[in-house]
């Protein structure tokens, strides 16, 4: 199974007893001073693809003691949440969801860090899924059997605040925001302060994709959004909460070959919350 996988092959392979089908969405709405996160089990009650079952991104695979949303949970924490959904040794994951795909590569890569390899992304998700006529389902998730997620962590994918400080200082490290170019040149105030992280360069996740299918953009293409970034250098990507952050990094290292690349977990919601921490607005 390759770690981006087509709807066609998705069909033909529905049926396999190691595979497990996990939508993964989250909807963000505008909130008082930040955006609110909801989990979208419902709307996956209302249609899914079948025999998938919902991972709740929002609860179970976050860290409940951080301010912060979306941040790492524990092994543990993660594994607990896995094993009921019959995710673990032996078993295959294919990931999806309904909002340009960046929900489906933060589970995805979520997963790599805990070690699990057999996993894979949907590509175009629900919208390319649907708009083929696929089969639709509001049957209840498969009852799986639990399974044993055997935790191997990369801590190496993930970079905390100490470390994206140190990238930055370092002159070395390639750092790329996968926000919106409104936010990058800081016209967009989404996350309290305008600016982008010093040094870095710009790759809009939603960018990648296709906006009628919702899928990649051809290799080539994605391969000119990045080919500013010297080749053996590491790479950070961020955004706002470690979600669309995750999305360039797929790119990078499921489609383009990039092997040292690690996701800012807090990004902009953690950096802005101190004054001091640099942001660069152009033209200021």
């Amino acid at each position: 199974m390759d770690s981006l996988v087509s709807t066609d092959w998705l069909a033909g392979n529905i049926d396999q007893p190691d595979l497990r089908i996990l939508e993964c969405t989250v909807q963000l709405s505008p909130g008082p001073g930040a955006f609110v996160a909801e989990p979208m089990r419902d709307a996956w009650a209302e249609g899914h693809i079948p025999s998938s079952a919902y991972v709740d991104l929002t609860n179970d695979l976050s860290d409940p003691d951080s301010e912060l949303r979306f941040m790492m949970p524990t092994a543990d924490r993660f594994g607990a949440a896995m094993e009921p959904l019959g995710v673990g040794d032996g078993t295959r994951v294919v990931l999806y969801d309904r909002r340009m795909t960046m929900w489906a590569t933060r589970i995805f890569w979520m997963l790599k860090a805990f070690g699990f390899d057999d996993c894979a992304v949907l590509d175009g998700g629900w919208k390319s899924w649907t708009n083929e006529g696929r089969t639709v389902s509001t049957d209840a998730a498969p009852d799986r059997p639990a399974a044993t997620f055997s935790a191997l962590p990369r801590p190496q994918m993930i970079a905390s605040l100490d470390e994206m400080e140190s990238a930055i200082a370092d002159g070395v490290t390639c750092i790329v925001n996968s926000l919106s170019p409104e936010n990058h040149e800081g016209t967009d105030h989404s996350y309290g302060r305008p600016g982008h992280l010093p040094g870095a360069s710009n790759v809009f996740a939603i960018s990648m994709l296709d906006p009628e299918t919702q899928r990649f953009k051809p290799v080539d293409e994605l391969a000119a959004m990045f080919d500013h970034l010297p080749e053996g250098r590491p790479i950070v990507t961020y955004c706002g909460g470690g979600i669309a952050a995750t999305a360039d990094a797929f790119v990078l290292t499921e489609l383009l070959g990039r092997t040292d690349v690690s996701v800012y977990d807090g990004s902009l919601s953690e950096w802005t919350k101190d004054p001091a921490r640099p942001l660069v607005v152009p033209g200021t």
